[in-house]
């Protein structure tokens, strides 16, 4: 376990955090008044106007780029775990279970790693320790247990080579966070979607969906533990 570095990297690059606020209040204010052209619309019509065209829909947001701890000079991690291709991840946690497949095909050395800590029992007691409301939580990082300060730097005694693809960041997308500006950063702290997030297509390792629990996802807080992770066979 490692705790290195400061704790903003693992916060968003305040640039892009901004501007990923701002296109997410642009996108709902655009939903609004198409909305609102729509009844006028409406309206109109029933007068014997000619409807007025909706607004078409907001360009989706670029979305900020997910934190990662700084990992120095940690050696790069090749996984020796056997992956049949059929595993699938069951985060018991406070609030309820979560259920994911994975992508070996898409990232076999990075869903090998992380099978392997889960059945190490690494991820048992961790905490989801960032949440952005709406948007993704973070979790897998073992300094969360104790509520270390520098939760968020944590991890394993190596780093993963990137394996960047071409899987969409879709509603409940796991993939794995790392530094900005390092693609060889991540190690065992993941994020789960809430919604699309377009904006960190290719620039992340996508490991996996989530295909059960997507309410309970949306319900976690900072601070809810995540009380086992096991590696479960078959659909």
């Amino acid at each position: 376990m490692r705790g290195q570095g400061v704790h903003a990297y693992w916060r968003p690059v305040a640039a892009d955090w901004y501007y990923m606020r701002a296109m997410h209040r642009t996108r709902h204010l655009a939903a609004v008044a198409a909305l609102m052209l729509t009844l006028f619309a409406v309206a109109l019509s029933g007068c014997g106007a000619q409807p007025v065209a909706p607004a078409p829909d907001a360009a989706p947001p670029a979305e900020g780029a997910t934190a990662a701890p700084v990992q120095g000079a940690l050696p790069l991690h090749t996984s020796t775990t056997a992956v049949v291709g059929d595993e699938r991840a069951i985060l018991t946690t406070s609030k309820g279970v979560i259920e994911f497949t994975f992508y070996p095909k898409k990232a076999p050395n990075t869903v090998a790693s992380i099978i392997e800590l889960a059945r190490q029992g690494f991820f048992d007691g961790t905490k989801f320790h960032r949440v952005e409301p709406g948007i993704l939580i973070q979790g897998g990082d073992p300094l969360s247990r104790t509520d270390d300060p520098a939760v968020g730097t944590g991890g394993p005694e190596w780093r993963l080579a990137a394996e960047f693809s071409d899987e969409k960041h879709v509603e409940g997308t796991v993939a794995m966070a790392r530094m900005a500006g390092d693609e060889d950063s991540a190690s065992s702290q993941f994020y789960i979607g809430i919604v699309p997030l377009p904006g960190l297509d290719g620039q992340y390792t996508v490991i996996g969906r989530v295909t059960k629990g997507m309410d309970v996802v949306r319900s976690i807080a900072v601070g809810d533990v995540i009380t086992s992770v096991k590696i479960v066979h078959g659909s």
